[in-house]
């Protein structure tokens, strides 16, 4: 069995509406659409770019495959490869409750039932990663259909648009698989493992928790 992966991209306000674009997401006329791009360096795209070493597969939602596949095929690599030649190269599976029309090669629609088709894509493949898909995240964020949250926290506060945990959210535990790592201009990249069980709780009050 493999590993879902996620990449996410937010603000210390959680928001994570668009970051790359514009026109990514519009919805209820966000109007901080690209807020990602003045605070990527080298720093935070050699992290991003080390993420996807090994993957196999991607999962996606709708917006951004619709995002992606009228950019990627259209780019190319150089002779050491980049994201064109790996997007362009593994399969690509796409959450819609619709009927879309999946023009770019290697295509898949997720079946109705979203928890058996991710469990069966995990089955397929070794590292399958979801990017972007803001919807799809929350979903599975929801359902505990993930192993490995890679969240990139960029220090600016927005206060509107949509944020992680829209959709809703259940008590969780997590675990931090490595060491947080900051960038130059203060993006904070945390390393999260799904854990078992759910959030306990204690009594600070007592003698001998320090206070």
């Amino acid at each position: 069995m493999g590993l879902i992966e996620i990449e996410l991209f937010t603000t210390l306000d959680l928001v994570g509406q668009a970051p790359g674009g514009p026109e990514e997401d519009p919805e209820n006329a966000f109007p901080f659409g690209g807020w990602q791009a003045p605070l990527l360096d080298d720093v935070a795209g050699a992290q991003i770019d080390a993420a996807y070493e090994g993957t196999d597969a991607l999962l996606l939602g709708r917006r951004t495959y619709d995002i992606f596949a009228s950019y990627w095929p259209h780019q190319e690599d150089g002779p050491d490869g980049g994201f064109a030649t790996l997007f362009n190269r593994i399969p690509k599976y796409v959450a819609s409750r619709g009927t879309p029309d999946l023009p770019w090669a290697g295509s898949t629609q997720l079946g109705p039932d979203l928890a058996t088709a991710v469990r069966e894509v995990r089955d397929r493949h070794e590292h399958v990663k979801v990017v972007g898909s803001l919807n799809l995240v929350q979903s599975l964020l929801r359902e505990k259909l993930f192993d490995r949250l890679d969240l990139w926290v960029h220090p600016i506060v927005l206060g509107v648009g949509k944020t992680v945990f829209d959709g809703g959210a259940v008590p969780t535990n997590l675990t931090l698989l490595e060491p947080a790592a900051s960038s130059p201009t203060g993006t904070v990249l945390m390393r999260y493992g799904l854990a078992d069980g759910t959030p306990g709780t204690g009594d600070m009050s007592k003698p001998g928790r320090g206070v």
